[in-house]
């Protein structure tokens, strides 16, 4: 039997300072420089839930829900919600937060794929996962429409590039 670990084992948080030359001519944080944030906040829950090495495989998804000015403060949160055989889907939240109002909003939420490596740099296997709550248990539930999704798209780069 896989061994699992529950999804709050591999939650992983980061906070940032928007600053000045985050931001483009709107003085709202670079998309770019979120991805960035997301991808290495994600690859950090991908390792404590893996205990190793990751690689990123892709990026399945980035809503961009609002901006964060700067000034803001950016909050992000990430966690393993669902596991293949070496594939890890990574979700990410990101919040900013208005230092001087205190008002929270929801800026960007992500999906990305991690690939456990060993020491030579071949995938690993990894553990299962299980979620603790009900939207943790949403997430889980709704991953193989997702990963079924990645397939597709997968299938379909393929069959473009020949």
């Amino acid at each position: 039997m896989k061994k699992t670990y529950p999804m709050s084992y591999s939650k992983a948080n980061q906070t940032r300072l928007v600053l000045p030359p985050d931001t483009n001519h709107h003085h709202s944080i670079f998309g770019g420089r979120v991805l960035a944030y997301i991808d290495e906040v994600a690859a950090i829950a991908a390792m404590k839930h893996s205990q190793g090495e990751v690689v990123t495989a892709s990026f399945d998804s980035v809503d961009f829900v609002s901006s964060a000015y700067a000034g803001d403060v950016i909050e992000l949160e990430a966690m393993v919600t669902g596991t293949g055989r070496t594939s890890m889907e990574v979700y990410v939240r990101v919040v900013s937060r208005n230092v001087k109002t205190g008002a929270k909003k929801l800026t960007t939420e992500s999906f990305v794929t991690m690939v456990a490596i060993d020491e030579e740099g071949s995938p690993k296997e990894v553990p299962g996962v299980e979620p603790e709550n009900d939207f943790e248990r949403h997430l889980f539930e709704t991953g193989p429409i997702r990963q079924e999704h990645r397939k597709q798209k997968r299938a379909l780069s393929k069959k473009r590039r020949g």
